[in-house]
């Protein structure tokens, strides 16, 4: 199986590149078309004055026709591609999950298994440092 490579960050609902001890991963997710008119891709509402994307924004808009779905209804039903390489045996690999965040260690992540060994890896939220 070959992944398709995002070519720009507008078309991506998520995308990341981690490093896990000793092995990496880069983790992305493809906006998906609006399932009313099929016309264009959904997004999160843009700000009126800025014209930028809501970052915080609780649901998706179609620019088109304006459909409207909830965040976490949306988010459940998109597919997260991982190209990836094992901290525990160094396979390089490529895998799709759903993209759902579960706990993991304390942290929200989206876990998948090693094709090879079959370890349990875990890409991450973006944690912020802890002060001293």
């Amino acid at each position: 199986m070959s992944l398709r490579f995002p070519e720009s960050m507008d078309e991506c609902v998520y995308f990341t590149r981690r490093a896990i001890g000793n092995g990496k991963a880069v983790a992305w997710v493809f906006r998906e078309e609006c399932p009313e008119c099929k016309k264009a891709l959904m997004s999160k509402p843009k700000d009126e004055k800025t014209g930028k994307p809501k970052i915080r924004a609780s649901e998706y808009v179609c620019p088109e026709c304006n459909y409207t779905v909830e965040k976490k209804e949306y988010e459940d039903t998109l597919t997260c591609s991982i190209q990836y390489t094992c901290p525990e045996c160094m396979n390089s690999g490529e895998v799709q999950v759903p993209f759902m965040r579960k706990s993991y260690k304390g942290a929200k992540a989206v876990i998948f298994n090693c094709e090879k060994c079959d370890a349990k890896i875990a890409v991450t939220k973006k944690m912020k440092a802890l002060k001293k």
